[in-house]
This record gives C-alpha cells, sequence and structure tokens, in this order.
C-alpha cells in the first residue's frame, strides 16, 4: 500500500509542526507517512520534547528542516499542512502536484509565558488539540 504524503509546515520546526508530523506517523503511520519543516529553521522547544514524551513519542533528537529546501529537492506532497498563524502561513511556498494545502492555526509554544508549569500545560493544549484536529481530518477522508 502506498502511504499518503503529509508534509506539516510552522514557523521554525520546532513544536507544532514537529508534534503533528509525529502524532500522525504514530497513530496512522499504516496509511500516512508525514514530515515536517519550518518557514526557517529553528532549535527545537523543550517544552514540546516534553509534552511528547508523556504521550510516548520522543521527538528529542528530531532535527529542523527548512521548508524552501525541501521545495527546492522536489519532494512531492499529498497535502502541506500548515499549522501556523494565517499570516505565516501565507510564506509558505506552493508545492507542485499536491492535492491539497490545509490551514489550521494553533498558538505558538515560543509565545506562551507564565511558570515552567504553565508553559507545559499551554503545550500540552496545543499538542492535545493537533491530536484532535488529526484524527477529525483522517476520519473525514
Amino acid at each position: 500500500m502506498v502511504k499518503i504524503k503529509v508534509l506539516f509546515v510552522c514557523i521554525h520546526n520546532s513544536a507544532r509542526s514537529q508534534m503533528a508530523e509525529e502524532i500522525l506517523n504514530k497513530y496512522y503511520g499504516d496509511r500516512f507517512y508525514a514530515e515536517s519543516a519550518g518557514i526557517e529553521a529553528g532549535k527545537m522547544n523543550p517544552l514540546a520534547i516534553a509534552a511528547m514524551k508523556e504521550i510516548d513519542i520522543d521527538i528529542s533528537e528530531k532535527k529542523t528542516h527548512e521548508v524552501f529546501d525541501y521545495f527546492k529537492e522536489g519532494r512531492i506532497y499529498s497535502y502541506v499542512i500548515t499549522v501556523c498563524d494565517e499570516t505565516s502561513a501565507e510564506r509558505c511556498p506552493v508545492f507542485p502536484n499536491i492535492f491539497q494545502t490545509i490551514r489550521w492555526s494553533f498558538p505558538d509554544p515560543s509565545t506562551f509565558s507564565g511558570t515552567e508549569e504553565e508553559r507545559l500545560a499551554q503545550t500540552r493544549a496545543v499538542r492535545d488539540e493537533i491530536k484532535e484536529k488529526i484524527d477529525a481530518w483522517v476520519a473525514s477522508l
């Protein structure tokens, strides 16, 4: 069976897109193959690493990638899903031969304030929103 290729894109590929990639691969990897990238590469968000570890997904060794590198390599995806705000999503390149571009908006964990525990709680909430959105999207296909 050929897997459906999905690219998740956010600003720095440091939290939201990484979480979405790994959630799709863990729970729906029999049907999908996901990758992620950022408009510009950043460094992995430690709160995202901690939140994902809580659901038995280790992203601590993941590297960040730039979406334009994937574009230049000519990678082909069935879906490109942006997980950042609308203004940032508009900066993403248009990939040829895409079945559909989808825009989902989630809060950016790098902008959260408060204690570390408060910021981790907010990151967990984003992780859970991403999982719910992916579950609903997969069910709709």
